[in-house]
């Protein structure tokens, strides 16, 4: 799961004495922005948080999903905050130069992320790991109904195909690697999706759907439109990593 390599880099790092990436210098203050969970990530690793819940930045630090975090009080998921950071010079963030400001978090910056939570906000937190309900995305009987992306350079997105989150009328999706769209599946099962699809590269895809109802069901719309892209979302069991908060505070001044 895309936790295990930041939580690899926490235990070596408390082994050998090493220090915790940590962000230069970074301001907190309450959100003015009309952007909502917005992360922007800028030549130099510079990195701007944009209406964000403290929920959702946990989140992000150990790239997990909402049903993987709990605990906490409630405040964490109605207050947001804007956040500007800046890597130190010394850091291998600050020589990355993404081609757009919704370009993939380092794991680097997710680290100097959870160092952030930790220092302004007296994070204290352990992690769990059980045996839980997953999907598997894997090939289908059906051929690909998917193009090469067009433009290798582009945002990796899926969603609607009206823009935005998945509303039940179909599936869109540009430069979308197999990863990517399982990920981006997984809020809407509430389970994690693990790409087994074997199928590397990037790609374009639109599947159209008209439900039968004004109210669809998210779920078993996603069902049949992967089945549509040749695809295939199996039910299995596997490992659940959950992050349970012990402790969190309002943050520090600046």
């Amino acid at each position: 799961m895309r936790i295990s390599a930041i939580w690899m880099s926490l235990i070596i790092g408390s082994v050998v004495g090493l220090a915790q990436p940590a962000f230069e210098v970074a301001s907190i203050k309450p959100s003015t922005s009309r952007e909502m969970g917005g992360i922007h990530v800028y030549p130099g690793g510079r990195m701007e948080f944009r209406g964000c819940t403290l929920h959702y930045l946990i989140e992000q630090a150990f790239s997990v999903q909402d049903f993987q975090l709990s605990g906490g009080p409630g405040w964490i998921q109605s207050e947001r905050y804007d956040i500007d950071a800046k890597p130190p010079a010394s850091s291998k963030s600050s020589q990355y130069m993404p081609p757009y400001s919704k370009a993939p978090v380092l794991e680097e910056q997710r680290e100097m992320l959870v160092s952030l939570l930790v220092d302004r906000f007296e994070f204290k937190y352990h992690r769990d790991t059980r045996e839980g309900q997953v999907y598997l995305l894997v090939k289908g009987n059906k051929p690909l109904n998917m193009k090469d992306a067009e433009d290798k350079n582009g945002y990796p997105w899926a969603g609607s195909p009206r823009g935005g989150m998945l509303e039940g009328d179909g599936i869109q999706g540009a430069n979308e690697s197999m990863a990517d769209l399982a990920w981006r599946l997984s809020p809407y099962l509430g389970r994690p999706v693990l790409d087994q699809t074997g199928i590397s590269g990037s790609f374009d895809f639109l599947i159209r759907y008209t439900p039968d109802t004004d109210h669809p069901d998210i779920v078993n719309m996603i069902l049949m439109v992967v089945q549509d892209l040749g695809l295939k979302l199996q039910p299995s069991r596997g490992a659940v990593e959950t992050i349970l908060i012990d402790h969190i505070a309002k943050p520090s001044a600046n």
